[in-house]
């Protein structure tokens, strides 16, 4: 068995869902695209998205000598979803665990493996940790195709996936770009998102994201728009459910992504009650935590109708 042979077995055995490797090269036709979105303002008050754009396509600029890019993805799906309706609604990627921790433990445990069979190679791993492009490098590995919503699909697992990436200087055996996208003329995504944040090149709109909205932004919106939010008081799923690609996803079988059992049974009168309190006890290990206790407060309170404006 070869040594990539053997970094494929062994990211499964890690519970990685997915595997591609790509030649390290200069994405310049991604950061292309990238640049006019950025030109456009279309991140928003992201502004750091726009920062060291060529550090994003550039892998060499993150690691000097770097000529394999891993990339490996892990399915989230799950219907273990919140059981109370017409409550506020916490994105599935947010349920359990935060994935950044556990996922880059595994990468950092499969670099390891990689430095074992090759004791001259330099790596380093990233989960949504740093400037460089995941979804650009999926395709590039193989892995899945960009939907119009702009998420990495992958024919059979489909669109709920956490990305990570090694890059190492190992010369390895690499899959070809996947350049057949299975999209067609749908247009669901684009049609059902409730802000029509989806653009029709697939790039997204941030100051109309749901996503954006209730996690990242930190300006109060038009009331118009909050009204749209579909209560989505932390990220927001709905591209991905209307999806006809994701009919089939399968649940995940990570326990580090279980749903809290409180979060699940969460009624209304708990939400509207939350004290700071129960958002540490909830929220704690969760994606969720970051957001602070204050402006997750100011979320729940426009949403269940106490304020208008979103924070």
């Amino acid at each position: 068995m070869n040594i990539t042979s053997e970094i494929r077995l062994k990211a499964v055995s890690l519970g990685f869902d997915l595997c591609g490797i790509a030649r390290a090269r200069h994405l310049s036709e991604y950061e292309e695209v990238f640049r006019k979105w950025c030109g456009e303002g279309l991140n928003s008050n992201m502004k750091w998205l726009c920062r060291d754009i060529p550090k994003r396509f550039n892998p060499s600029l993150l690691l000097p000598g770097v000529k394999s890019v891993i990339v490996t993805g892990l399915n989230y799906f799950t219907d273990e979803i919140q059981s109370e309706r017409n409550v506020p609604v916490v994105a599935r990627y947010a349920l359990g665990t935060d994935y950044h921790d556990f996922i880059t433990d595994r990468l950092k445990t499969l670099l390891g493996f990689i430095k074992d069979l090759d004791p001259s190679a330099e790596g380093s791993v990233f989960c949504d940790s740093s400037c460089i492009a995941e979804k650009a490098w999926a395709v590039e590995a193989g892995l899945g195709w960009q939907g119009k919503n702009s998420v990495l699909i992958n024919e059979k697992t489909g669109s709920f996936l956490f990305l990570g990436i090694i890059l190492v200087t190992t010369e390895l055996e690499y899959d070809l770009p996947y350049t057949d996208g299975k999209c067609g003329e749908c247009r669901i995504c684009i049609e059902r998102c409730p802000t029509g944040a989806i653009n029709e090149n697939r790039t997204i709109d941030t100051s109309k994201c749901i996503s954006n909205l209730t996690i990242e932004n930190r300006e109060p919106i038009d009331k118009a728009l909050c009204e749209k939010i579909d209560n989505r008081i932390f990220g927001c799923d709905i591209c991905q459910e209307v999806c006809p690609l994701n009919k089939k996803a399968k649940t995940h079988n990570h326990p580090e992504l279980k749903i809290n059992d409180e979060l699940r049974s969460l009624n209304l009168a708990g939400w509207q009650a939350m004290t700071e309190d129960d958002f540490r006890r909830i929220f704690k290990n969760s994606p969720v935590y970051r957001k602070g206790f204050e402006r997750f407060r100011k979320n729940i309170d426009v949403l269940t109708g106490k304020e208008s404006g979103l924070l």
